[in-house]
């Protein structure tokens, strides 16, 4: 009781110190995040620069109020479409099995062979560097891990007592479907999706270092850190304080995700 209470706690005030600072940086920040100021080019953290200025004399600390926002809504806008992609293949797979099943199963053991990123690169390259074509090649990337999971909870429970009480009511098998198989997967969905916040932030973090997030000067967090590399010797904040960003956050989606497995799994309870 006392983990589960620290991990929500933990997690949940981290996330929303990031929400707080995303959505104030839509409003106000500190300092013009894009205004360039070449008299204040590296100034070291202090004074007016909380967190210092980078190379083009911009305030590091509005950059990552103003970069908060799309990293994070990148890594949902990916999560919602690896969601309703991979329900959509678990439940039709798992629910009516048959051709539709073996169809689905050999499109997701394809997508499996590839590893995400690797699959992310691949489909940026013919869907462009942009928001749009990061989030369906993130989402697509992560649809396969989805897929498996409902498709196993959907076998389950489609088993049950209920659902044949349900077909033998005279219920629709949409109904049936939408009203007592879905419900049952939104407990391990949930906790998916919790563990893919982490890993989309930490892939669209990867792609914006690589140069094929979103394009400078707009700031993220993961092209934050790129430009960084090649002042880390004489200004090693510039890398520290958008990998402090991007660390934290992940810690506090994984304190987030155990906190709700703790709650949602019922083999946890009592533990």
């Amino acid at each position: 009781m006392v983990k589960l209470r620290f991990n929500l706690l933990a997690g949940g005030f981290i996330m929303a110190v990031v929400a707080t600072a995303a959505l104030t940086a839509l409003v106000w920040t500190p300092h013009d995040p894009l205004a360039l100021g070449f008299t204040t080019r590296l100034k070291a953290p202090g004074g007016a620069y909380l967190l210092g200025t980078d190379e083009f004399g911009r305030d590091l600390l509005s950059r990552l109020m103003a970069g908060a926002g799309p990293s994070l809504g990148i890594s949902l806008l990916t999560v919602l479409t690896a969601l309703a992609i991979g329900t959509t293949f678990g439940v039709t797979s798992g629910y009516w099995r048959g051709w539709p099943d073996r169809l689905l199963m050999m499109l997701n053991d394809a997508l499996m062979a590839f590893p995400g990123i690797l699959l992310a690169l691949g489909l940026l390259a013919v869907l462009g560097a942009n928001v749009r074509g990061i989030v369906l090649a993130l989402g697509l990337a992560f649809t396969p891990a989805v897929t498996r999971i409902v498709r196993g909870t959907v076998i389950s429970v489609r088993e049950k007592e209920f659902i044949d009480a349900s077909r033998i009511m005279g219920n629709s098998e949409l109904y049936t479907l939408v009203r007592h198989v879905l419900p049952n997967c939104l407990a391990p969905l949930i906790v998916l999706a919790t563990s893919m916040l982490g890993w989309s932030l930490l892939a669209e973090s990867a792609l914006s270092f690589l140069g094929l997030g979103v394009a400078p000067p707009a700031p993220t967090w993961g092209n934050m850190l790129s430009a960084s590399r090649t002042f880390l010797s004489q200004a090693p904040w510039l890398g520290i304080f958008p990998g402090l960003a991007i660390s934290l956050t992940l810690l506090a989606m994984n304190l987030l995700g155990d906190g709700l497995r703790d709650i949602l799994d019922p083999r946890m309870k009592g533990l």
